[in-house]
C-alpha cells in the first residue's frame, strides 16, 4: 500500500498522520506531499523522518490512495493528474463535494456506495460530518422534515492562521488577522464567505451536503454558522422536525447504539457535550437531548465533535480503510 499525505504540512495534515499511527494503517511506502517551497524539509512519522516531495514527484510515483488537504484549488488542479495515473484520491476540501459525479462519504453512512471506478471521492465538511452522524439513525425511522441549525465553531476550522490571531490578542499582540474582527471575548456570525442569498459558504454546505449524502432533497435546512474563541472542536445546536411521531427514550437508544457516537446527556450531574471534552477524540458527541414543545413532531439536540478529527482527518482515513478492506483500490 503506497499512501501519498498531500497538505503533509498543515494542520490536518498534521492529523492525518497522527491518525494514521494511532489506527496502525497499513502503509508499505509513504509520500508526504506539499508545496515547493515545503519541498526538503522533514517529518517524523513512526520514529522514520520522510522528505516532503512536490505534487508532480507524487504523481510520478503513482500511489494507490493520496489522501488530500492542501485547498481547493490544489485539488482542482492535481486531484484528476493522481486520478489518471489510477490513484484514489480521498480529497478533504470543498472542491468536489457537490460535483454530481463524486460520492461525499461518511463511512459510517454511505461507504457502501463506493465502487472501484470512484477515484475521486470527497469528504464532507466539518460540521456537516459531525451532525449527519447523529441524525443518519433518527432520519432512517422517524423521516427528518425541517432542520434549522446553529453552528459555534473553532477557530482550528480557519487554520494555523486564526490560532495565530487568537494567541496573539491573548497575549496583547498585534499581528496578522485571520478574521475582519478580533476573535478573543467575540463571536463572528460569519464563517467563510457570503453567497448572494444572504448565507454563507458555511452555511450553505450544511444544506447541500446534507441532503446529498441523505440523498433526500425533500429536507427542509436553514443554517447559521458562528466563529468563536475556541480549539476544541465545533458545537452545533440543532432543531429537528420530523414527519412522524418520536418516542424520546427511544430517540436516545437509537442515539446510544450508533457507532462512532457517544451519548452525554444527564443534567443532574451537568453532562453535556463540549468542545473541551471532545478535542483530540474521534467520537461525535450528542447531548441535552429534550422534545421541543413549541411544534409538533420535533425535538432539540447538542451535538459536539472534534472538526480535525472526525471533522477532517478521521473521516478521511476511515474511508481509505474501507478501500483497503473492500479491495476497491
Amino acid at each position: 500500500m503506497k499512501l501519498a499525505v498531500v497538505g503533509a504540512t498543515g494542520m490536518v495534515g498534521n492529523v492525518m498522520l497522527k491518525v494514521l499511527e494511532e489506527r496502525n494503517f497499513q502503509i508499505t511506502e509513504l509520500l508526504l506531499v506539499a508545496s515547493e517551497k515545503s519541498a526538503g524539509k522533514k517529518i517524523s512519522f513512526k520514529g522514520k523522518d520522510y522528505k516532503i516531495i512536490g505534487l508532480q514527484d507524487a504523481v510520478d510515483q503513482k500511489p494507490d490512495i493520496a489522501v488530500f488537504s492542501a485547498g481547493g484549488s490544489i485539488s482542482t488542479d492535481w486531484a484528476p493528474k493522481f486520478a489518471e495515473v489510477g490513484t484514489t484520491v480521498v480529497d478533504n476540501s470543498s472542491a468536489w463535494r457537490m460535483d454530481p459525479e463524486k460520492k461525499l462519504i461518511v463511512p459510517e453512512i454511505n461507504a457502501s456506495e463506493l465502487t472501484r471506478e470512484d477515484k475521486i471521492i470527497a469528504n464532507p465538511n466539518c460540521s456537516t460530518i459531525q451532525m449527519v452522524m447523529a441524525l443518519a439513525p433518527l432520519h432512517q425511522k422517524y423521516t427528518i422534515k425541517r432542520l434549522v441549525i446553529s453552528t459555534y465553531q473553532s477557530i482550528t476550522g480557519t487554520g494555523v492562521k486564526a490560532v495565530q490571531q487568537l494567541e496573539n490578542e491573548y497575549q496583547g499582540k498585534k499581528g496578522e488577522m485571520a478574521y475582519p474582527y478580533p476573535i478573543h471575548r467575540n463571536a463572528l456570525p460569519h464563517c467563510d464567505v457570503f453567497e448572494e442569498n444572504g448565507y454563507t459558504k458555511e452555511e450553505m454546505k450544511l444544506v447541500r451536503e446534507t441532503q446529498k449524502i441523505f440523498n433526500d432533497y425533500t429536507i427542509a435546512i436553514t443554517a447559521t454558522a458562528v466563529r468563536i474563541p475556541v480549539v476544541g472542536g465545533h458545537s452545533e445546536s440543532i432543531n429537528i422536525e420530523f414527519e412522524k411521531e418520536f418516542d424520546i427514550e427511544d430517540v436516545r437508544k437509537l442515539l446510544h447504539q450508533t457507532p462512532g457516537v457517544t451519548v452525554k446527556d444527564n443534567i443532574d450531574t451537568n453532562t453535556y457535550p463540549m468542545p473541551i471534552y471532545a478535542e483530540g477524540k474521534d467520537e461525535v458527541f450528542v447531548g441535552r437531548i429534550r422534545r421541543d414543545e413549541s411544534q409538533e413532531n420535533s425535538l432539540n439536540m447538542w451535538v459536539v465533535s472534534d472538526n480535525l478529527r472526525k471533522g477532517a482527518a478521521t473521516n478521511t482515513i476511515q474511508i481509505a480503510e474501507y478501500l483497503v478492506a473492500n479491495d476497491l483500490v
